[in-house]
């Protein structure tokens, strides 16, 4: 049902850093790229995350209430991209747990959005 969804950011040059770092340590690659987006996946038929400088030449704000979801195949992996991505600079928003039939670490990324890593395994 998602193809894709789009972060903003204001400093376009270290969020693509961000994420290749991090998405790629989810097998995704860079499937677009123009001078104010790009944009990550793993097939062009499976789910994608994109950032962009705003197209309006505003300021990137975080949305209050929205978050991207990343999904992992197991716990552990939900373990490892939470603890990369807070290598990579993120800030924690809620150590990996379990939460109702799910595991999942959040995270803020460089430009303040949230995200998390979930995952349905045991």
């Amino acid at each position: 049902m998602i193809a894709y969804t789009t972060l903003g950011t204001n400093d376009f040059p270290r969020a693509t850093a961000f994420y290749d770092k991090l998405l790629g340590a989810l097998g995704a690659k860079r499937v677009m790229e123009m001078d104010r987006l790009i944009l990550w996946g793993n097939a062009p038929d499976a789910p994608m995350v994109s950032v962009c400088k705003p197209f309006d030449g505003n300021a990137a704000t975080a949305g209050n209430g929205t978050m991207v979801a990343l999904a992992a195949p197991n716990r552990a992996e939900v373990d490892r991209m939470h603890t990369l991505a807070l290598e990579l600079g993120a800030k924690d928003e809620g150590k990996p747990g379990p939460r109702g039939p799910f595991y999942i670490g959040y995270f803020r990324d460089l430009d303040g959005n949230k995200l998390n890593v979930f995952s349905a395994a045991s």
